[in-house]
This record gives C-alpha cells, structure tokens and sequence, in this order.
C-alpha cells in the first residue's frame, strides 16, 4: 500500500460524504504528528499498532563497493519501528 492507496482507504473508512482532500489532510496531519513526536520526544508510541524511536548508529569503518577501499562512515540517527504484539498477532 503507497500513500495515495492509504489515502483512498482513510477516505472509504471515514464514508461517502468525506471528499478525497479531507482524507489527504487527515493523513498528512497523522504522518506529520508522528514526525514531529519523534523529533521532539524521541519516542511516539501508539497503544495497539506499535512505537517509533529514535535510533541511533555509531560511527563505523565501512568498504567502498566499488574499489574496496576502506573507509570511515560517519554516526547517525534514524527512525524505527517496532510493531505491537496485537498488530504481529493480526498478521
């Protein structure tokens, strides 16, 4: 499912009267929430679907793919999510 499939979903689930544009703003306001919850607090945690947190990766030697060359890769964060055991359940 891509994000205009979600969009169509959210659309249908909210029924007929809700118009495409409406279920397009209340995905973007969810997705920009969750953004936004991530950066602030670090953790956002929904209670039955699962947390998204921080994560972050130390700096570490790496090889170029191409010539093989050893080099340094810098430290990062990244976002992951880690589903809720209703959700693996339901699957």
């Amino acid at each position: 499912m891509n994000k205009s499939e979600l969009v169509e979903a959210v659309q249908s689930a909210l029924g007929e009267d809700t118009s495409k544009r409406a279920a397009e703003d209340a995905v973007k306001a969810v997705l920009d929430s969750i953004a936004t919850g991530v950066k602030k607090d670090g953790v956002v945690q929904l209670i039955g679907f699962g947390t998204f947190k921080v994560s972050e990766r130390a700096a570490r030697e790496g090889r170029n793919p191409k010539t093989g060359e050893k080099m340094q890769i810098a430290a990062s964060k990244s976002v992951r999510f880690s589903p809720s055991s209703n959700l693996k359940a339901s699957l």
